[in-house]
């Protein structure tokens, strides 16, 4: 059967197609893909890809030349070069090698002396399309030494994003012999290749000794982690491929995405998840006066220690400070009611990271000038004051879809310094216009100074509605300026097509974060923090598909974090309840559903 017989088959046979093409001893080659169809006849459109009929060296050469060779792919037909970037050499060399096309041929050569003893592949992904009709060549994956033999382990897996679990495309996928933990940093790895629709990858055609294992997000393209701008995964030891490329073919071969079966089949050997990692070094990074009284400093990583902060002229009482849930950013107020000075001058005692690297205490002073249009309090001419100049601001959020769960928000502008909740009225009213006074409780935020929740102590009704009445002079911020009177309204939504799931957890042996999403998995719609057996009821949603992501909280504090490669932890485990095999849940409408979700065993899999 010649080649071109082969490629005309049809689709869905990638195995057949891996074996029959270019086989030779040490079992190298193809990466076959099963987007062929039958041939076109008449005047239908060319749907074939093209092919390769003939390659100089052969697949396997050893002893290649260091310096100047080349390499000749000729194809059937005509073909352009598409993208020079996806043709992959691993080991990767400081320059990209060159590829030309010449008539029906791809000629590769290498900027740069090859290595002694080194076996290396060439990868070729959506690189190659023919000229008629742009069908892109299938991919393929070619193998030559320069010492006398191939090398013959391989490792496999697949790469997912750490939120989602979804599967990550192209992503870069690395090797290093060098096993400190700098070396993804700086130095050059030993084996690359990128991930296919599936974040599958396979590092085929490598030396049996020991590794670490990444995958970055490979943005300027220079097999480095930029832990700025890219996202990193990585195994947490040293690994050992226990594969060789001889075992299997189906590893090796690309197929066609929409091949399912064929894709899944594939052995994954590990399982690396892509996090944007937080840098280590610190240091004070920016700084900002937001009004006459309040000002923020942010910090290059999380979790600042910061030992004192003081602002010439005033008292360590008048001083008040938040940081955000990261501890990566401070803001500071003055609680104070003389004229504030043009220029604040700002004191900050922290631990910063030193050319060592390591955290030492040092004293940063800090001149904070005021912005123009910045000063509200003091200097202000009276007539050109808003009302906002001159009022405690306080903006209240209450919404039908989650009041139950989430209460009615309050969140002033300042930090307050009187307060009576107690004077807030929450008021029910019937259908029938019955008012009732509610009771209520007031919690105050633990990550934000300036947020209280009101929770309703009674469960609400459909068909009721609801308002909140806020008495004037109810607060006073640190300005010394009052809030006026307001009023909310809330009801229950009322549409019958609205439906319930209620979640029955248990196996809840530590702390989780339990989030409904929406289908698409890119917005949060409800939150939940647990760390008990429990009910997590989610009313009112619309028909539709949802997913319900579950994090181990390690740490406690409430959010999502990530990782760190110095420090050799991954980013908090995420997982995703599944039903019937899917890892969505199907709402239909005007449903009230019911769940189990044993967590327990959700994570010991």
């Amino acid at each position: 059967m010649s080649s071109e017989q082969i490629f005309k088959m049809k689709r869905f046979i990638p195995l057949i197609l891996g074996i029959l093409l270019f086989a030779f001893p040490v079992m190298i080659v193809s990466h076959s893909c099963a987007n062929t169809t039958e041939s076109p006849s008449g005047g239908d459109k060319d749907t074939i890809p093209p092919f390769i009929v003939d390659i100089k060296p052969l697949p396997g050469a050893t002893n290649i030349a260091l310096e100047g060779s080349s390499f000749i792919f000729t194809f059937n037909e005509y073909v352009n070069l598409k993208k020079s970037s996806n043709i992959l050499l691993s080991p990767p060399q400081r320059k990209m090698p060159v590829s030309k096309i010449r008539g029906k041929s791809l000629i590769v050569k290498f900027e740069e002396p090859l290595s002694p003893n080194t076996t290396y592949t060439l990868s070729f992904t959506d690189a190659i399309a023919d000229v008629n009709e742009g069908n892109m060549f299938a991919g393929y994956t070619y193998v030559f030494s320069t010492g006398d033999r191939i090398d013959s382990m391989m490792v496999t897996g697949t790469v997912l994003d750490c939120n989602t679990l979804d599967p990550v495309k192209g992503a870069k996928v690395i090797l290093h012999k060098d096993h400190s933990d700098s070396a993804i940093y700086r130095t050059r790895p030993y084996a690359v290749t990128t991930t296919d629709d599936w974040g599958f990858f396979a590092l085929p055609y490598i030396q049996d000794t020991l590794y670490r294992l990444y995958a970055i997000k490979d943005a300027n393209n220079n097999n480095l982690l930029d832990p700025e701008t890219e996202l990193v995964g990585f195994v947490d030891s040293l690994i050992r491929p226990v594969m060789t490329a001889g075992d299997t073919v189906k590893e090796m071969l690309r197929y066609d995405m929409l091949d399912t079966l064929s894709c899944l089949a594939r052995n994954s050997e590990y399982e690396l998840r892509l996090f944007r990692e937080r840098t280590g070094k610190q240091f004070l990074r920016n700084k900002e006066r937001t009004s006459e009284r309040s000002a923020y400093i942010t910090f290059m990583a999380e979790n600042a220690i910061i030992d004192t902060i003081a602002i010439d002229g005033y008292r360590a009482s008048q001083i008040i400070t938040q940081f955000n849930i990261k501890n990566d950013s401070l803001e500071i107020w003055l609680n104070s009611r003389k004229a504030f000075p043009d220029t604040m001058k700002l004191s900050v005692r922290y631990l910063k990271t030193d050319s060592t690297g390591t955290l030492s205490p040092v004293t940063e002073n800090v001149k904070l000038p005021l912005a123009t249009g910045k000063r509200t309090f003091s200097k202000t001419p009276r007539k050109n004051l808003t009302k906002q100049d001159t009022t405690c601001v306080v903006n209240v959020t209450a919404e039908s879809k989650t009041i139950e769960q989430e209460g009615v928000a309050f969140e002033f502008k300042y930090p307050i310094i009187s307060e009576n909740f107690s004077d807030i009225k929450l008021i029910s009213i019937n259908p029938r216009q019955v008012e009732t006074q509610e009771a209520y409780s007031i919690t105050r935020d633990s990550l934000n100074l300036r947020r209280y929740i009101l929770t309703p102590k009674t469960t609400l009704k459909q068909g009721y509605e609801y308002r909140i009445k806020v008495p004037h002079h109810a607060f006073r911020d640190i300005n010394g300026y009052y809030s006026d009177s307001l009023e909310v309204k809330v009801s229950l939504p009322s549409d019958d097509k609205l439906s319930t799931i209620h979640f029955v957890l248990s196996g809840v042996h530590h702390r989780y974060i339990v989030e409904l999403l929406n289908e698409k998995r890119d917005r949060v719609l409800r939150t939940y923090v647990i760390d008990n057996d429990c009910t997590l009821d989610f009313p009112y949603l619309d028909k539709g598909k949802y997913s319900l992501r579950i994090t181990e909280d390690a740490n406690g504090n409430s959010i999502v974090d990530a990782g760190s490669v110095l420090e050799r932890r991954q980013p908090e485990k995420v997982k995703f309840f599944e039903t019937e095999g899917k890892k969505y849940i199907e709402i239909p409408q005007s449903a009230e559903l019911t769940q189990t979700v044993n967590v327990q065993a959700m994570f010991s899999k």
